[in-house]
């Protein structure tokens, strides 16, 4: 894969690469060739430059004579039967580093003479004579001319776009593709070019969980893959109730509702509150999800910000209108950009004495709190809601009981997709009649709300999941502290390192991918503040303490190489975004040791590296046992043999004899 953080040392030399955008650059160097797949879209561009072109061939050339010769000539074939071994097939070829990079060279080499030829066939204009980069092509595609007179939209979205540019909160979107079978593991636009993923929402792994899998691929071949419409419209099946279901006793409460997105659960269920209410007032956190803020806008509801878990500011706020006004206090139980939790409890408190309705948004939460993953209200109850098992049943007096309407998602810690409300049944029941981002949307389709089920049904009986995210969540956290990396302190599993410069955030996350293979991305402005940029790591129970280690070593060395301000340094400046305030106090975390069996020795072992994670055999066999309706009970796959000669047969394992060893069987 090109670097980009190469290419910028040339800018100043080439025009092509002067004039173009970062953006564009990015997008190009990151994609490959459709006509020539093992070359970027860059480098095809640079077989057209009377500099590069002879360059790329002459190294073609080098590459024909040296790696991929022996990948194309018959004596790569003779190596293996040299040593008395059959020739590999080109799937076991891809195994060996050797081999493999002489058959990627050689179908570069190949790509690059092809381009090569390409060219020369292609006849040029005597208009565009000369280097492609320094006047443009013929043959590339003119922006429309603006309608004399009239509004010159192309100008307008170019204008918008440099804005972003200039102040550096431009989006990049790299092209990353996890990879199943190795897990944290992905590769790049290259398939060949892999890393290390350090910033997925995929919190505990559970988009490759076995059973998740297992079950999706059941439902497509019973359900195929759309739902066929919106809920209202023969979109509605036994998959979305039945998630449903689970969803609401998950949250002990009478009802839920799934939708496309919490997004648009968030703002479809916001904006038709506020409508309906009459005179509703909305009391708003600032540091609220874009989601929420939406939501609230669109219903015109009046909406008054209180500052950030600031209990004070919110009741002073509240005490300024009559307790017969609609009132709903929105706000977070974790806010994924710093990682605070917010003061669930006297929120709840607050409410009841000014007669305000509670919004909770879980959706960094769910999964990864409580004692069967139902978000922090349940965590602060812990071993109430530990007790009473899985128990459908509100418990009365508990803070999740207390809550009116939770929110969650389907596309995080559950590796899935969606989000859904939770609350009473008539307010589920409005919702459901009036919201418009639920009516005229269509449903998901069947597989996905079936992994989804199947994950929030796993992790309501395996806690072990949730324990040693929490465990591998600390052991970063100690790491960056003795490296004086600046994490922004919260008590969450939320890991933000301040960096407080956007181009240097950018630059880092640029060259901890290019110089280490770990995929982070930067947090810019408007998501942060501008100022408070950071790079946002979440750690998995996939991570293994190799990974760790190293990743803390990269970051290490990317925060000495460029410079950036480390937590004593933000000290000596009296302290930023919580980072290096003086007699700052210690955060406790949420998850104590107690709840992550580290005084009664039950706690998960960390991973080390070849160790496969632990998969509990009950909460499969349980979550199995909830599709018997729809899918009919779990049958084990029958092993097929067929005689292939002699004594040679083929095999097909099932799930249970297939998982890897570190996979046992839980009380």
């Amino acid at each position: 894969m090109d670097k980009l953080a190469n290419l910028a040392k040339f800018k100043a030399t080439c025009p092509y690469l002067g004039r173009t955008k970062t953006s564009t650059l990015r997008t190009l160097c990151t994609s490959a060739s459709p006509r020539f797949p093992a070359v970027s879209k860059l480098t095809e561009k640079a077989t057209k430059c009377p500099v590069m072109g002879p360059a790329l061939h002459i190294r073609s050339n080098q590459m024909v004579a040296g790696y991929a010769s022996l990948a194309g000539s018959a004596d790569f074939a003779k190596i293996p039967e040299h040593q008395g071994i059959s020739k590999p097939s080109p799937a076991d070829a891809q195994k060996c580093p050797h081999a493999s990079k002489a058959l990627a060279a050689a179908r570069m080499a190949e790509d690059l003479a092809h381009a090569k030829k390409a060219k020369a066939a292609a006849k040029p204009a005597a208009a565009s004579a000369g280097c492609p980069f320094h006047a443009a092509s013929t043959s590339e595609v003119k922006p429309k001319a603006a309608v004399t007179g009239g509004f010159d939209y192309e100008k307008f979205y170019a204008d918008e776009l440099e804005k972003k540019h200039k102040d550096a909160s431009y989006r990049y979107f790299n092209n990353i593709n996890r990879l199943a079978s190795k897990f944290p593991i992905a590769h790049t636009g290259n398939v060949q070019d892999e890393v290390e993923v350090w910033c997925a929402n995929d919190y505990l792994g559970m988009g490759n969980n076995p059973v998740v899998l297992e079950t999706m691929h059941r439902t497509l071949d019973q359900y195929g893959h759309g739902a066929g419409g919106t809920r209202n419209i023969a979109g509605n099946t036994g998959m979305h109730l039945s998630l449903e279901e689970e969803l609401a006793s998950l949250h002990r409460k009478p009802a839920a509702l799934v939708f496309s997105s919490c997004y648009v659960a968030n703002d479809a269920t916001l904006a038709t509150l506020g409508t309906k209410l009459p005179g509703c007032v909305y009391f708003s956190d600032t540091m609220n999800h874009a989601s929420m803020i939406q939501g609230m806008r669109h219903s015109t509801a009046k909406r008054v910000l209180f500052k950030h878990n600031d209990l004070q500011d919110l009741e002073m706020k509240l005490a300024q209108y009559p307790k017969e006004t609609p009132k709903i206090i929105a706000f977070e139980s974790v806010y994924s950009m710093c990682g605070s939790v917010g003061p669930i409890k006297e929120i709840c408190d607050l409410a009841e004495q000014y007669g305000a309705l509670t919004f909770l948004d879980e959706v960094h939460a769910v999964g990864l709190y409580g004692p069967r993953g139902a978000g922090v209200a349940e965590h602060l109850d812990y071993e109430l809601h530990k007790a009473a098992g899985q128990n459908p049943n509100a418990i009365p007096g508990s803070i999740m009981d207390r809550i009116d309407i939770i929110t969650g998602t389907l596309g995080k810690a559950y590796g899935a997709v969606g989000g859904y409300i939770a609350g009473s049944n008539d307010f589920v029941d409005m919702i459901r009649s009036y919201a418009s981002g639920f009516i005229f949307t269509t449903s998901l389709p069947p597989a996905n709300m079936a992994g989804a089920r199947a994950s929030i049904s796993y992790q309501k009986e395996y806690n072990g999941d949730r324990q040693l995210k929490q465990i591998n969540v600390r052991d970063l956290k100690s790491r960056f502290e003795a490296l004086d990396i600046p994490v922004i302190p919260g008590p969450s599993h939320i890991v933000p390192v301040l960096v407080g410069d956007p181009t240097l955030t950018r630059l880092a996350s640029d060259t901890l991918l290019a110089k280490h293979n770990v995929y982070v991305q930067a947090i810019n402005y408007p998501t942060v503040a501008r100022g408070e940029e950071r790079l946002r790591f979440t750690v998995t129970p996939g991570h293994n303490v190799e990974q760790i280690a190293r990743l803390s070593r990269a970051v290490d060395q990317t925060f000495t190489e460029l410079g950036i301000k480390r937590t004593s340094d933000w000290r000596k400046l009296g302290g930023h975004a919580g980072v290096g305030l003086e007699d700052a106090k210690a955060v406790e975390p949420i998850w104590s040791d107690g709840q992550l069996g580290l005084l009664d020795g039950t706690a998960p072992a960390v991973l080390h590296p070849g160790q496969q994670r632990f998969v509990d055999q009950r909460a499969i066999r349980v979550t199995r046992e909830k599709f018997d309706d729809l899918l009919g009970p779990y049958v084990e796959p029958a092993v097929a043999v067929e005689s292939l000669g002699a004594d040679l047969s083929l095999s097909t394992p099932s799930l249970a004899t297939s998982l890897p060893a570190g996979v046992a069987t839980s009380a």
